[in-house]
C-alpha cells in the first residue's frame, strides 16, 4: 500500500506539474496593490479547510472520473509559505466537504460523512483511520459535492444537492442539513435549494450564507446565480417553482410556490456559477474589505459565449444584507477560452486570501502589500 500511495504521489506530481506550467499568471487582472502567486501544485484542488500550519484540500467529481483524493498542505507559521504536498487517501468519493472540530478533521463525501480519526489532525502524523458518522447521504453523481461548514453552534452543515437539472426533490434532496459532530440529531434547517456550493456563517450576525447555481437550460441569460441568507430555520428558498432569483421554470409553472418563498439577497449573472466564499476578516487588505464577501465563480458550460472564471467582492453593510458587487479578480478566461477556474477562498491567519483552481491544479495566494 506504501509503494503504492508513492507511485501515486509520483504521478500526481508530474500531472500536477504539467498543469501549473499552463498557468497565466500576468493575465490576471487585481485592485491596485494586489498580487498573486502559485502558492501549491495540488491536482484536482477544491474546498479548502485551514487548520493551524497546514491546509486540507479536498476534490469533487465533475464528470471526468477524478474526486477520489484528499490532499494536506503544510505552511510555515511565520512566513506563510507552502510546503510539500502530502496525499491522505486517493480512493475517496468526492470528498469535498471539509471541516476542522476542535481539531478533529471531518469529511463529506458523496454518500456520507466522515470522521478522520479521534485525535486533532496531526500534519507530522497524518494518516488516520476514518470513521463513518451520521446517516448515509443521498448517493448521486448529480449535484454530488457536498459542501459542509461548521456552525457557531458546534453543529456540521451539509448541502445536498438535487439529482437532476429541475425536478420535484424528495427526501433529503435539496436541503441543508445539521447535525452533532457525532452524528447525532440530523435536522432539515433549509430547503427548496437546487445546488449549493458553498457554505459559510457571518462572523457579524452569524447566520448562515450559501451560494446557489441556478437551473441549465432556460436561456444564456436566465436565470441569475444566488447568494442566499438563511435568517430562520426551516426556511424555503423556492426550488423547483423557481430556478435561480425570481426566474419561473416551465416544469413547475402551473403550480404555486409557498408564499413564505426566500429571495436571494444578492444575484449574479446567469452560469457564472458561484462556488465557495468567504466574509473576509483580515487587517491585510484595506479596511474598507472588512466583512465584504469574496466569492468565486467557477464559470459556464452551456452558454454561448463563457462567463464566470474570476472572484467577485459582494459589499455589505452593517445589517448583513449586500448593497453592491465589483470583480476583485480576472483573467482566467481569455478569448472565449479558460485556462484555470476558481472553486473555493480561504483566508490565512496573516490576512492573505488562498483560492483552489480544479482546472490549473493549483492553490493561488493573493495578498495585499509588500
Amino acid at each position: 500500500m506504501q509503494l503504492h500511495r508513492l507511485c501515486i504521489a509520483a504521478i500526481l506530481f508530474i500531472a500536477a506539474s504539467t498543469q501549473a506550467s499552463a498557468v497565466k499568471l500576468e493575465t490576471i487582472k487585481l485592485p491596485d496593490g494586489f498580487s498573486i502567486e502559485v502558492w501549491a501544485e495540488v491536482p484536482e484542488a477544491r474546498s479548502l479547510a485551514v487548520g493551524d500550519g497546514f491546509v486540507i484540500v479536498g476534490s469533487a467529481d465533475a464528470g471526468g472520473g477524478g474526486g477520489k483524493i484528499l490532499h494536506a498542505v503544510p505552511f510555515d507559521k511565520n512566513t506563510f509559505e507552502a510546503g510539500q504536498r502530502i496525499l491522505l487517501a486517493d480512493d475517496m468519493k468526492s470528498p469535498n466537504g471539509l471541516s476542522l472540530v476542535d481539531g478533529v478533521l471531518y469529511v463529506a463525501e458523496q454518500h456520507r460523512l466522515i470522521r478522520w480519526g479521534d485525535a486533532a489532525f496531526d500534519i507530522d502524523n497524518p494518516v488516520q483511520t476514518p470513521v463513518k458518522v451520521g446517516p448515509d447521504l443521498l448517493d448521486n453523481g448529480w449535484h454530488g459535492w457536498r459542501y459542509m461548514e461548521l456552525g457557531p453552534d458546534g453543529r456540521l452543515y451539509i448541502a445536498i444537492g438535487v439529482p437532476c437539472n429541475v425536478c420535484m426533490p424528495e427526501g433529503m434532496a435539496g436541503t441543508i442539513i445539521s447535525l452533532n459532530p457525532d452524528g447525532s440529531d440530523v435536522q432539515t434547517v433549509a430547503s427548496g435549494i437546487r445546488n449549493s456550493v458553498g457554505l459559510t456563517f457571518s462572523p457579524d450576525n452569524g447566520d448562515l450564507y450559501f451560494t446557489d447555481n441556478g437551473a441549465d437550460m432556460m436561456g444564456d441569460n436566465v436565470p441569475p446565480e444566488e447568494l442566499n441568507r438563511l435568517t430562520e430555520v426551516g426556511q424555503n428558498f423556492g426550488y423547483p417553482w423557481f430556478g435561480g432569483g425570481r426566474a419561473r421554470t416551465k416544469e413547475f409553472k402551473d403550480q404555486s410556490p409557498p408564499e413564505s418563498v426566500q429571495f436571494p439577497i444578492q444575484e449574479f449573472q446567469a452560469h457564472t456559477a458561484g462556488l465557495g466564499f468567504i466574509f473576509y476578516q483580515g487587517d491585510m487588505m484595506p479596511a474598507a474589505y472588512k466583512g465584504d464577501v469574496l466569492l468565486a465563480q467557477h464559470g459556464s458550460w452551456n452558454r454561448t459565449f463563457p462567463v464566470g472564471y474570476r472572484i467577485m467582492r459582494v459589499r455589505m453593510d452593517e445589517t448583513g444584507d449586500a448593497v453592491g458587487t465589483e470583480v476583485f479578480a480576472s483573467g482566467w478566461l481569455r478569448r472565449g477560452r479558460d485556462w484555470g477556474r476558481p472553486v473555493d477562498i480561504k483566508e490565512l491567519p496573516d490576512g492573505s486570501i488562498l483560492v483552489s483552481d480544479d482546472k490549473a491544479g493549483v492553490i493561488y495566494r493573493i495578498a495585499y502589500g509588500e
